[in-house]
């Protein structure tokens, strides 16, 4: 499995990369939303993770570029990953496009729940990671 972690803390993409790793899921890395469209035009995913506040263009624009996509990668598994914490968040998100919604700090066991549950529903691949 593949996953594109768009995210500009590297404390973070570290955190989640060591737990991806324990599933055998191989997590790539974007430091930036544009860096991260940019990967997605070039390359394949299983899923998207995503941060809201990025420097330049944030999480919400990533998610709506994704989903105005005129390609099958439209429809990619986005999970947002925030510390946001504002009350409408997860209905915001998911409004935007996004598939799940995870808060940081995020536990392991949420993690592989929003990405098998994710793909069980989407009918993909390694629905299940443990």
């Amino acid at each position: 499995m593949r996953v594109l972690f768009i995210e500009d803390d590297p404390m973070n993409r570290r955190v989640v990369r060591d737990m991806l790793d324990v599933a055998g899921a191989n997590m790539e890395e974007a430091d930036r939303a544009e860096v991260g469209l940019e990967r997605i035009d070039r390359e394949d995913f299983d899923v998207i993770l995503v941060d809201l506040r990025m420097p330049g263009m944030d999480g919400f624009e990533a998610i709506s570029r994704i989903r105005a996509r005129e390609d099958e990668k439209a429809e990619l598994p986005i999970i947002v990953v925030t510390a946001d914490t504002a009350v409408d968040l997860k209905e915001r998100c998911m409004k935007a496009g996004a598939d799940e919604v995870l808060f940081k700090p995020v536990a392991m066991d949420a993690l592989f729940d929003a990405i098998g549950a994710i793909l069980a529903k989407k009918g993909g691949e390694g629905a299940m990671l443990l």
